[in-house]
């Protein structure tokens, strides 16, 4: 009989009741797109490094350094995100999170959203630190909150956006009060209409952090393998697919949508989605945009950070597909209102 087993009265003849271990908590193995992501990943690796024939010409060459420079400047907030995942994961107690924030979901969001501020990163470090508090319990509403505000309030990003517009306080308060109220919007619109079914079946099992059997140390290194594996994979795809936006098409087009207000303020919430600039670096981006409106540029530093081709590819790879499109769709729509009510207001 194992150690586990539990005797009972048995002296009086009282059944033995088994006393199972306690079970053992196995990260999910990726997923076999992961595997091929990973395989495109390092096919397009020799692609940017490579020094030959018909790469050597200008517009490949414009469409190697531009993704390179996207992966580069992602990279280290990717490392940021996934150290502080797998440290989630594997050192705080389980009930740490569900204990610090409101009991109430609806509470819960905007103490989520504001808490982004202390988070020093971009959006890539966000998704899985909001993967990791999905899985130890906290509301997705919640989490969700947390990975779009975290990106767009932080004081990094904030400093980059005072020093892009320099003597205009006014942009940089209608940054800050345009990210934190389309964060806050969709943790209540995930309460309302959100579905956990859209998420990846990994994630509706909550899970308390530690496994038995593995050291916190093993688990962490688990964890960050795992999280940056995945996620790494991807976010060279986003970089891809935003390098081949940035070479296709040309400056004419940027010009012909400035002259009129409202469709300016479409367009560059549309140019932050394919652009993909990391978010301490969009608001000199914004700045450059000259020919368009304050509240134009407004939009495109609030919808980047939050919907870009590489958080895109993050998302579905970390949350699933079903949950990417109908996330980032919603997301784009609410940024898009709420740059233009707080621009219209302030700017």
């Amino acid at each position: 009989m194992e150690k586990t087993d539990e005797l009972v009265a048995a002296g009086e003849g009282v059944a033995v009741v088994p006393v199972p271990p306690p079970p053992s908590v196995r990260r999910p193995r990726p997923w076999p797109l992961g595997a091929a992501v990973l395989l495109a990943a390092g096919a397009s690796a020799v692609f940017l490094v490579g020094d030959s024939g018909w790469l050597d010409q200008p517009a490949v060459g414009a469409w190697r350094t531009v993704c390179l420079a996207i992966i580069v400047q992602a990279i280290p907030f990717l490392v940021l995100g996934t150290v502080l995942s797998g440290a989630i994961n594997a050192f705080v107690p389980a009930d740490l999170f569900t204990r610090v924030l409101p009991k109430r979901a609806a509470l819960a969001v905007p103490v989520a959203g504001v808490a982004g501020a202390v988070l020093p990163g971009c959006e890539c470090a966000s998704v899985p630190v909001a993967n990791s508090l999905i899985r130890r319990g906290v509301t997705p509403a919640a989490a969700f909150a947390f990975l779009l505000s975290a990106p767009a309030i932080n004081p990094v990003v904030l400093t980059a956006t005072a020093v892009a517009f320099p003597g205009n306080p006014a942009m940089i308060a209608a940054r800050l009060l345009a990210s934190l109220g389309t964060a806050a919007v969709m943790g209540w619109l995930w309460l309302w209409r959100g579905d956990e079914k859209w998420l990846r079946p990994a994630l509706r099992r909550r899970h308390t952090g530690h496994a038995h059997g593995h050291s916190r140390w093993q688990e962490f290194r688990i964890g960050f393998q795992y999280d940056f594996l995945q996620a790494g994979g991807f976010l060279v795809l986003g970089a891809m697919a935003a390098a081949t936006f940035n070479v296709a098409v040309p400056r004419a087009v940027l010009d012909a949508f400035s002259g009129t207000p409202w469709l300016s303020v479409l367009f560059l919430a549309g140019l932050a989605v394919l652009l993909a600039v990391c978010s301490e670096a969009d608001a000199f981006v914004a700045a450059s945009l000259t020919g368009f409106s304050p509240t134009a540029r407004l939009a495109f530093m609030v919808v980047g950070p939050m919907v870009d081709l590489k958080l895109i590819a993050l998302q579905a790879g970390t949350f699933g597909r079903a949950f990417a499109w109908r996330f980032c769709t919603a997301t784009t729509v609410v940024a898009v209102a709420a740059s233009a009510l707080t621009g219209g207001a302030l700017l």
